[in-house]
């Protein structure tokens, strides 16, 4: 991608996998349990499903190096393969679990109905202990309300506990004395009124979480039941690890992946609240071409580096003449590079345009597509 014009790459683009807002709308982009908690950097379920049409049968065994929010391994399920997932990251590797994980969905409902309950009885008037970062980020009652939320859940078995995490987490996301406009990446709290782009007139940040924790959990057991409507009897696994050294539980026969891109988002920061409140693991200094590394000669040698290791390291565990799909941005043409470090043979090279409908993101922009496979 690096040197050619914008027209150039209009020129290139494959308009079957770039989709508008008409053809594409936000509503198909994060359907059922894709939009169960804001997650910044993953692409869209649709452009997996062509993948999977065009290039697997049913039956197959996909794996995703760089799971991030599960988006391969629900579409793989829905097209009938078994499913591999690996991420650096606690909370992507949540997450997926709780996309992917099979459900009594009438029990769950009454578990979280009855975690909100006991919540609810637990809130306490009185100053609540917690970390620094969490007092600095939260209003006293909202703080109080999510730290009684994750008491009441702490009690609740597996894979009822993810769920209340996740439930936990978004409402925490959503609760931060922060602005509507910038609920991403906000770089200092907000505890005053102030202009809000979003909305055009003046707001104020929010002060409690209990709305976000009853609006979520509904929300949530409607996204899940919906997918449980068109999921299949596949095998999903999900593991935290590090795809650079990770030893599968079994042969993929595919990959598809959308690694993260160089020097562009701290994927452990992007979800800081989360590790907070639940005292996730954090591997923030094992993470590929996170933002804070920049993009300077020897950030961009570094994660050309870790690429190499972690595709050469998914190669050798695939037969030869196998399907490996890539979705990057190679901005700065690296990844020829790292698909010869890898023993990687590049097919073809397309070149998508991204809509970027959601968020205060400018300019346009494209993504490689990089269709491999295995010597």
């Amino acid at each position: 991608m690096a040197g050619r014009t914008q027209d150039a790459l209009y020129a290139e683009i494959d308009l079957e996998l770039s989709w508008s807002e008409d053809e594409l709308p936000q509503v198909e982009r994060t359907k059922h349990v894709h939009s169960l908690h804001p997650y910044l950097g993953k692409f869209v379920p649709q452009l997996v499903e062509v993948f999977l049409n065009r290039y697997f049968t049913p039956g197959a065994c996909i794996y995703d190096p760089f799971v991030g929010s599960g988006t391969t391994l629900v579409e793989a399920n829905v097209f009938g393969a078994d499913a591999i997932g690996c991420d650096i990251s606690a909370f992507n590797s949540l997450l997926s679990r709780v996309k992917t994980a099979r459900y009594s969905l009438g029990e769950l409902e009454l578990v979280l109905r009855g975690t909100l309950e006991e919540a609810r009885r637990q809130v306490s008037s009185e100053p609540v202990r917690a970390t620094p970062w969490l007092s600095r980020w939260y209003a006293p009652r909202a703080l109080a309300e999510l730290l009684a939320y994750r008491a009441a859940a702490e009690h609740l078995t597996p894979p009822y506990d993810d769920v209340a995490k996740v439930i936990l987490s978004r409402a925490a996301r959503s609760a931060r004395l922060t602005t509507h406009f910038d609920l991403d990446f906000p770089r200092s709290p907000t505890t005053g009124p102030y202009y809000c782009m979003k909305h055009k007139r003046e707001c104020r940040p929010v002060e409690e979480a209990w709305k976000f924790l009853v609006r979520y959990t509904a929300d949530t057991v409607r996204r899940l039941r919906e997918f449980a409507e068109i999921r299949r009897d596949r095998t999903v696994a999900v593991l935290h690890s590090d795809s650079r050294t990770v030893r599968l539980p079994a042969r993929p026969t595919g990959v598809i992946t959308s690694p993260p891109y160089p020097g562009l988002i701290d994927y452990h920061e992007q979800h800081r609240y989360a590790y907070e409140l639940l005292g996730l693991i954090d591997r923030r200094d094992e993470e590929i071409g996170a933002a804070s590394s920049g993009r300077s000669r020897s950030a961009l040698k570094g994660y050309t580096d870790a690429m190499s290791a972690a595709f050469g390291g998914t190669v050798s565990q695939l037969s030869t003449d196998t399907w490996v799909l890539i979705v990057v941005n190679d901005s700065q043409n690296l990844y020829p590079a790292i698909l010869d470090n890898a023993g990687l043979v590049m097919e073809e090279r397309i070149t998508r345009h991204v809509n970027r409908r959601t968020g205060r993101r400018a300019g346009e922009f494209f993504e490689d597509v990089l269709l491999c496979r295995t010597a």
